[in-house]
């Protein structure tokens, strides 16, 4: 045996700068080499091939679709805000809900064509019906719904045919709730994960969200002395909102994470708070003062809005990170695995 085919511990056939060491000799070269424990293998990252996602992320505009999923709930509750108005005699609060509808789903109409690019692709959805796509039913139930809102407006303004005003306005908040949820639907059915695993509370989130944002906008436009739905309707959709939303990140683990980084968790504490202010405000001083009612109708407003913008930037956030689609893949697959494992079979050796 040659000199050079030992090692400087005595090792045959070691290769030098390829020896590990251990035991004690190796944490004393850890500790010559700095303060505590090094990681002998760096952390594992995800990727894809080529680095590339996945998923597409999607490409939609923030401003158009995240405008679109808030005006939209906006329109549906302020659509059974105005019902509940004009049966209990409350002419500008249903004037104002009543607004609140058709101005909200005619700019929510706006925002979907502008990203679709052409006028043209929303009438080509109307071409057929698919009561499995939510697009479809979605597009459908837009069409039925906006002429409803306008119907209802116009009989309001002019004073004239208010038996079919009344009937368009009660028609439209039989739509409303499906308006103001059908959102959370169309966005749960892709594959985009803190969307998709979301999809159990995602409507009642949306609701929640749609409900105070009509309370908002009542509070800040209509009389004080005719606001008593709408201050109760703030607090329950606050309550309905923030809760369904906890629960939603509680039950979705690892793919809840991006709500919790960067721009939509930024979004999503403003909205918290500014929901949660506002219904505070609503219960306890919107009754009595107007500048307590416009500010708690602002804060609700804006604390609608900027859920939506969050869920929206969470879910592209997901889409360009390879690790949400990979992991609740794996952890699916497991359970399945062990779900078809019979009770009596031995543990694998």
């Amino acid at each position: 045996m040659s000199e050079s085919d030992v090692t400087r511990d005595g090792v045959e056939g070691a290769r030098p700068g390829r020896d590990a060491l251990t035991g004690g000799r190796a944490g004393r070269r850890r500790r010559r080499r700095g303060r505590g424990e090094r990681a002998m293998v760096p952390d594992a990252e995800f990727s894809s091939y080529y680095g590339k996602p996945i998923l597409n992320k999607p490409t939609w505009k923030a401003l158009d679709i995240a405008g679109y999923l808030y005006l939209g709930g906006l329109a549906g509750g302020s659509s059974l805000l105005a019902a509940g108005a004009h049966v209990t005699g409350r002419p500008a609060l249903a004037r104002t809900a009543k607004f609140g509808a058709a101005g909200g789903v005619s700019l929510s109409l706006a925002a979907l064509v502008h990203d679709l690019g052409r006028p043209s692709r929303f009438l080509n959805m109307l071409r057929v019906f698919k009561p499995t796509s939510p697009m479809s039913v979605g597009s459908w139930l837009l069409a039925g719904y906006a002429p409803l809102t306008m119907a209802a407006v116009a009989a309001d303004v002019t004073g004239r045919y208010r038996l079919a005003g009344a009937a368009a306005t009660a028609s439209a908040a039989v739509l409303g709730p499906a308006v103001a949820t059908y959102t959370a639907v169309l966005i749960s059915d892709t594959a985009v994960p803190s969307w998709h695993e979301g999809f159990r509370e995602m409507p009642f989130v949306f609701a929640g969200s749609g409900a105070t944002a009509a309370a908002g906008l009542a509070l800040a436009c209509a009389p004080v002395r005719e606001t008593g739905p709408a201050r109760r309707t703030a607090v329950l959709g606050a309550v309905l909102e923030l809760g369904s939303f906890r629960m939603m990140k509680r039950r979705m683990g690892l793919t809840a994470e991006p709500f919790e980084k960067g721009r939509p968790h930024r979004l999503l504490r403003a909205a918290e708070a500014l929901t949660a202010g506002g219904a505070v405000l609503a219960a306890l001083g919107a009754g009595r003062s107007r500048p307590v009612s416009v500010v708690a109708g602002a804060a609700l407003l804006a604390g609608s809005a900027a859920l939506r913008f969050g869920v929206f930037h969470a879910g592209v956030a997901s889409a360009e990170d390879p690790r949400y689609t990979v992991m609740p893949q794996r952890e699916r697959l497991e359970a399945r695995r062990r779900a078809a494992l019979p009770d009596s079979a031995p543990p694998a050796s």
